[in-house]
C-alpha cells in the first residue's frame, strides 16, 4: 500500500471504532470489558488508543526529530463522559489524518523504529487503529474481519517491524532456524520467516525468493485477517489451518516474539 492509499482506510477505520465505542457506552450500564484486552473496558480503550494519536499529532505537526517527553505536551484533560469522551477520540483521529495528508510519506521525524519518516506513522497507525476498531467490537458483539488489503499489510510489517523490535524490546531468545510458513487464503500471499540466531528473516512467495519453497517447520493457512489477529495475539493458534509441519510451533511464536 503507498502513502495517499492508507488514509482513506484510516479515517474509515477510525469511523468505525467511533460507532463501535457509541454503541458499547449506549448499553448502559457498566462500560463493558474488552475481552481480547485483559483489564481494560472500552473507555481504558478509547483513551489509550486517542492518547496515542495527540502524541504522534504532536511529533508530525512539530517534526521531532526527538522522543518528546509526554509529561511536558500539555494535552487537556481527558473527559470522562461517555460522549465527550468518543467526540476527542473523533477529533484527534480526524486531526492525525490530515496531518498524514499534509506532510506525505517522507516527512523526517522521530519513530521507535529504524525508518524515521512520517509514512512509518501512518501504516503503523492504521494497522493499531484497524486492530483496536476490532478489539472495541467484541467488547460488543462479534467482530468485523480486518480489510484484506490492510491486514496483508499488517502481516507483512509484523515481520519486517514488528517482530524485531519486540524480540529486542523482551530479550527474546536467540533463533535456531525455526522456519515458520503463513498462507493467506483469501489473497496470493505467502511468508516465510525465518529465525536465525537473533535475526527475523522474510522471505515472500516464491516468485521473489525460491528459496521460500524450501520445507517449513510449521506451515499455517488463514485469511489475511486471521493471520494478522493471530500475529497480534487476537486469535489462537487454533483459528489457522495447520497444513504441514508441527501445528504445535504455532504457540511457540510468542516464546520467539513476545506480546507487548
Amino acid at each position: 500500500m503507498d502513502h495517499i492509499d492508507r488514509i482513506s482506510p484510516f479515517q474509515s477505520e477510525a469511523a468505525a471504532f467511533e460507532k463501535a465505542v457509541r454503541r458499547a457506552f449506549d448499553r448502559g450500564g457498566p462500560v463493558p470489558a474488552v475481552p481480547s484486552c485483559p483489564g481494560w473496558t472500552v473507555s481504558d480503550l478509547v483513551v489509550h488508543l486517542g492518547g496515542v494519536h495527540r502524541y504522534l499529532a504532536h511529533v508530525l505537526r512539530e517534526r521531532l526529530v526527538a522522543p518528546p517527553d509526554p509529561a511536558g505536551l500539555g494535552l487537556p484533560q481527558v473527559p470522562a463522559a461517555p460522549d465527550a469522551l468518543t467526540e476527542w477520540f473523533a477529533q484527534g483521529a480526524r486531526e492525525l489524518a490530515r496531518l498524514f495528508r499534509e506532510l506525505g510519506p517522507d516527512t523526517p521525524v522521530w519513530t521507535w523504529s529504524a525508518e524515521q519518516t512520517s509514512g512509518f506513522w501512518l501504516r503503523m497507525q492504521l494497522i493499531e487503529l484497524a486492530v483496536h476498531r476490532w478489539d472495541a467490537q467484541s467488547a460488543t458483539g462479534t467482530p468485523d474481519p480486518l480489510d484484506p488489503v490492510v491486514a496483508a499489510d499488517a502481516v507483512t510489517q509484523t515481520f519486517e517491524v514488528m517482530a524485531p523490535a519486540r524480540r529486542a524490546w523482551k530479550a527474546a531468545p536467540a533463533g535456531s532456524g525455526e522456519r515458520y510458513r503463513f498462507r493467506s487464503t483469501d489473497g496470493p500471499e505467502t511468508w516465510t520467516v525465518v529465525f536465525a540466531a537473533d535475526e527475523v528473516l522474510l522471505e515472500r512467495g516464491p516468485d521473489r525468493d525460491p528459496g521460500s519453497t524450501a520445507p517449513a517447520d510449521v506451515e499455517a493457512a488463514g485469511t489475511a485477517s486471521d493471520l494478522a489477529l493471530f500475529l497480534w495475539g487476537r486469535l489462537p493458534a487454533t483459528a489457522l489451518r495447520a497444513t504441514g509441519g508441527d501445528a504445535a510451533l504455532l504457540p511457540h511464536w510468542f516464546t520467539l516474539v513476545p506480546p507487548v
